[in-house]
């Protein structure tokens, strides 16, 4: 039921659309649709009021039954919406020569076509209208009101008392952590001034005992003190008085809260206090309470708890609390199963307890919920079919036990605190198998697909659905695995209680279906979302007679795609996930294409080596994927794929001349041929483009000319990756007209140019730079140094300069303000004047070693005149020197690094002349 108004959000704007005089409809028809939209805009009004009710008081079933009849309505409508937009457009006005008896047939005939869909698309809304009235109807028939609800069992604010108020013999692996919680707080800051610390963790990890036990330790120390607990909406009156009645003192109950923070002011005001704020949820609440905490310059101190990372950064110093060590979640997993932490399974139950440890991902939550689960089974605590069982159901479904139930109610805090669109977002994270390390960008194109990211001012669809995956990160719902350019997220990771969670609420909104031979065999009478992670034929059986007519997104794993029923059977997929099933050939890829509501389609890594000319039917696809595949080239059909936005290829692809026309496109991961210099004269039409990659195989003035013209006509363009360019990429200007604004990233790879062209520097945004470089000199640094932005450059030089041989000396004329990246490779060595690049964090310098083992000993490097060095990596190629050679090698950059007074890490990797390591 959460994920309601989220369903509704991609059909409002659908019923909107189609109120425009595109589609021409009757002003009856008109009307009927006008009712649906204000019908539906009132009816995702209440489900939004019902998704805001408190954890601990939920609606009751009837409104439940309600909110599940709304959901499968206006999935219903909109697939009736998309069933209308597909058959107008795919019977749009004809290109043929309208003056022609052909051009004539098909123009009366599309007309009367197009007519009969109109009329039918009456008929589908009437009938929509008449169900709309039964199910209000229903629900205020049978509506029972002033019936006491039953309770649900324990509230959140009772569970957390658990955490409060354990004996010390439960307390596992929090020695370590407390003491450094205790250190960080204990620092004596400037001037004595307030002092404010953040634990941040995912839920279940043990913020709330690790507050308790530093309060507990301290608290004897300050004059005051008080540890309150909010709630996800907290009452602040509630909070205020509590934390009065902790310092001593009453409260009157007229009080507003501008009343509460001054009498709290004035109570803490000569005082030295310790103050716990625990589970805080936003920052908005975080500035409420701040100003009661006084600055008294007396040090006093305050701990805030927090799984959010924006709130964790209002504080002083973050401490993100680490999960328990294998060691310790063995000692608490036995001491909760067998009541000694000493205690050992036998062998082969040791084995498996280890397994269920590494799903528990070290959360003590989640490792005393599976030990009480296994505690509980009397008579069965030695069975090792017993605990195969549990350990195999987590992450798809574990049982419905107390604690299990318990466990959800406090992860489910951060579900409840998702705004509908994040909610969605998360919920769809259940289509992957359990352990998956999961693609940022494709995740992002498949909630694109299915209508979950809504464009926002200012931003592409993708920066917003980039935004999302941030805020699932910044509220600890997901763990970041890979980290891309500009620290955003590339691949993360679901932890196993999370996806659990995940399970458990798509299987009560029958949001998702999931086929992966552990859930339960019952499945819903409509799946709107199928996902096959098995390779047993009996768990698809009850497929084979289920209409599938509904389902709109289907994912299926390398392991499955022998079991999918045949395509035709899905007639209204929007999302195709093939990605990584190599059983694919091109005789799917032909079906596929009869699939004309697709939005998202993934055959990355799959077995197919053509398009098809039949790829033109695709006319509402946004995003295809066909990374890793033996495809060279884009039919001329591929131009008409006027709605498409993101293409990923990955090798080099040959293109029509009519390319150009995909003036939606955004992201071009594919490396376009370049054939002649004109071809990118076709390609100035696509305005929205905001990467792209380009191999040319005859660079010249020409090409030149043409390239850079296509460039500063690129307002949107973030990303270029340039291959083949020699010689040559300056402009007879110091900058392009018009300039491309958004550019941040260039990257020149299998080619050489002469110099540093005078234009990069005037580009404000340019923030990471790769160039192969002749030779490299005092302009070209200036240059590179001036640009305002630039905090990545990897160079590459091809031959030595005359007057300083392999010497380059960097001094501090040149600013390179922002540069915290500097990677060198080939022949230099490189000194650092006092003075320059004081931002710099990290060196990555690669050469021969034989060419400058002659000035290697008396190398300075100058690494002690960076002042923000963090890392340093070293690649030398030890092809014809000796092993004493290697070792003055070695042994100069050990002294350097040790000169500069961070003690940088370094990493020396030596290779031979093969490339291999040594």
């Amino acid at each position: 039921m959460q994920v309601v108004t989220g369903a509704m959000s991609t059909l409002l704007p659908k019923l909107a659309n189609l109120l425009t005089e595109e589609y021409k409809l009757q002003k009856n028809i008109r009307g009927e649709i006008m009712f649906l939209k204000t019908e539906l805009e009132s009816m995702e009004a209440a489900l939004l009021k019902i998704s805001e009710a408190p954890i601990d008081e939920p609606p009751d079933n009837q409104v439940k039954i309600w909110a599940r009849e709304v959901r499968e309505l206006s999935y219903d409508i909109e697939d009736s919406v998309d069933t209308f937009m597909v058959r107008i457009d795919t019977h749009a006005p004809t290109r043929t020569n309208p003056y022609s008896f052909r051009g004539f047939f098909e123009k009366t005939t599309n007309l009367l076509t197009r007519a009969k869909i109109r009329h039918k698309i009456g008929i589908d809304i009437r009938g929509i209208k008449n169900h709309i009235k039964e199910v209000s109807e229903r629900r205020d028939r049978y509506k029972v009101q002033n019936v006491a609800t039953r309770p649900i069992g324990q509230t959140v604010d009772n569970l957390r008392l658990a955490a409060l108020y354990k004996k010390t013999t439960e307390l596992v692996g929090t020695k370590e952590s407390t003491r450094e919680l205790v250190q960080l707080l204990m620092v004596r800051p400037k001037k004595k001034k307030l002092r404010i610390v953040s634990i941040v963790g995912f839920g279940g990890l043990g913020k709330t005992t690790l507050a308790k036990l530093a309060y507990d330790k301290l608290k004897g120390d300050f004059k005051c003190g008080a540890f309150v607990s909010l709630s996800l909406t907290p009452n602040m009156i509630n909070v205020f008085t509590n934390m009065l009645h902790q310092l001593g003192h009453k409260s009157e109950a007229t009080w507003s809260e501008a009343q509460f923070i001054d009498e709290l002011r004035k109570v803490l005001s000569g005082k030295r206090y310790l103050i716990v704020i625990d589970d805080i949820w936003s920052i908005f609440v975080w500035d409420t309470i701040k100003y009661a905490l006084i600055e008294n310059k007396l040090e006093s101190k305050i701990i805030m708890t927090t799984r959010k990372l924006d709130v964790a950064k209002q504080a002083n110093v973050v401490y993100p609390l680490k999960p328990l060590s294998l060691s310790d979640s063995r000692k608490l997993f036995y001491l909760r199963v067998f009541g000694c932490e000493h205690e050992c399974p036998p062998n082969e139950l040791a084995r498996v307890s280890d397994n269920i440890l590494t799903k528990c991902g070290g959360v003590p939550l989640a490792i005393i919920t599976i030990a009480s689960l296994l505690a509980s089974k009397k008579g069965k605590e030695h069975s090792h079919a017993c605990w195969s069982k549990v350990y195999l159901s987590m992450g798809s479904g574990l049982e419905d036990s107390s604690d299990i139930k318990d466990m959800r109610r406090i992860l489910s805090l951060s579900y409840y605190d998702l705004p509908p669109h994040l909610k969605a977002c998360l919920l769809y994270l259940g289509s992957y198998p359990e352990d998956s390390e999961i693609n940022t960008e494709v995740l992002i194109w498949k909630l694109v697909g299915e209508g979950f990211v809504c464009k926002e001012e200012g931003k592409s669809i993708y920066e917003e659905g980039e935004h999302y995956i941030k805020e699932l990160v910044n509220r600890s719902l997901i763990q970041p695995e890979t980290i891309g350019p500009e620290e955003m997220v590339a691949t993360f990771r679901i932890h196993d209680m999370v996806l659990d969670l995940i399970t458990h609420l798509s299987s009560d909104d029958h949001f998702l279906t999931v086929l992966d031979g552990q859930s339960s065999n019952s499945l819903p009478n409509k799946i709107r979302r199928l996902s096959l992670q098995t390779s047993d034929e009996d768990d698809v059986k009850q497929l084979s007679t289920m209409s599938l007519t509904h389902v709109r997104s289907l994912t299926v794993s390398a392991s499955s795609f022998h079991l999918v029923p045949s395509l035709s059977r899905f007639p209204m997929l929007l999302t195709l996930d093939l990605n990584g099933c190599k059983k694919v050939v091109d005789q799917h890829f032909r079906d596929i294409c009869n699939l004309f509501h697709l939005r998202y389609l993934g055959l990355r890594s799959t077995g197919i080596s053509k398009i098809p000319i039949e790829i033109r039917n695709l006319q509402f696809l946004l995003a295809l994927d066909i990374g890793w595949t033996d495809i060279e080239e884009l039919p001329s059909t591929f131009s008409q794929l006027q709605r498409l936005m993101y293409l990923c290829a990955d090798y080099p692809v040959s293109i029509s001349s009519g390319f150009g026309n995909l003036k939606y496109l955004e992201a071009l991961i594919a490396i376009i041929v370049v054939e002649s210099p004109t071809m990118l004269q076709h390609l100035e039409g696509m305005k929205e483009l905001r990467s792209a990659k380009f191999q040319f195989y005859n660079w010249d003035e020409v090409g030149k000319k043409h390239f850079l013209q296509w460039l500063s006509n690129m307002p949107c363009l973030k990303y270029i990756e340039i291959y083949g360019c020699h010689g040559d990429l300056d402009s007879p200007f110091d900058r392009l007209s018009p300039t491309p604004q958004e550019l941040q990233n260039i990257h020149m790879v299998g080619g050489v140019i002469c110099a540093v062209p005078r234009w990069m520097s005037s580009l404000s945004t340019l923030s990471s730079v790769t160039i192969v470089l002749h030779t490299i000199g005092d302009e070209d640094l200036r240059l590179l140094g001036s640009m305002p932005s630039l905090a990545s450059l990897s160079i590459k030089v091809e031959e030595e300069t005359q007057e300083r041989g392999n010497k380059l000396a960097i001094r501090d004329v040149y600013p390179f303000r922002c540069l915290k990246k500097l990677c060198i490779r080939h022949i230099m060595e490189v000194t650092f004047a006092p003075g320059a690049m004081q931002n710099l964090v990290a060196i990555h310098l690669a050469f021969e070693l034989r060419q400058i083992i002659d000035q290697f000993g008396d190398s300075n490097f100058g690494l002690e005149n960076l002042s923000s060095l963090v890392d340093i990596s070293v690649e030398m190629i030890c092809s014809n020197a000796n092993i004493n050679e290697v070792k003055i090698a070695e042994a100069t950059f050990k002294k350097a690094v040790n000169r500069n007074s961070n003690r940088p890490t370094m990493n020396l990797v030596k290779y031979n002349v093969q490339l291999q390591p040594l």
